[in-house]
């Protein structure tokens, strides 16, 4: 399935429409990972534990909007946006959001 934050896709024809589908995932945030993080904020530094749970949580959001749209007989989606927040107490968990059309196209 092609999967494409463009509202169009060069060379192919939109032939079907089966409306908006979309992907959640919500991951809590380690303790552990939250204090070295800290400390890495302070001496300078990316903080690789964090980018990978992002990277993990946007991957599990794409399958999900996969998921779907492939229910509705979808071969594409297109328009995705993705979405970052924090929520829980203190901002202690993380939600993805994908949002997108999916689209049959030729």
């Amino acid at each position: 399935m092609l999967l494409t934050t463009t509202p169009t896709i060069e060379g192919k024809r939109i032939t079907n429409y089966y409306g908006i589908v979309s992907g959640e995932t919500i991951i809590g945030a380690n303790v552990f990972r939250d204090f070295f993080a800290s400390i890495r904020d302070i001496v300078g530094g990316r903080a690789g534990s964090y980018e990978k749970v992002l990277r993990e949580a946007k991957e599990t959001a794409l399958r999900e909007l996969e998921e779907q749209a492939a229910l509705l007989g979808a071969n594409a989606v297109v328009g995705i946006d993705l979405d970052y927040e924090t929520v829980g107490s203190n901002g202690s968990m993380l939600m993805v959001t994908a949002c997108g059309t999916a689209v049959f196209v030729d």
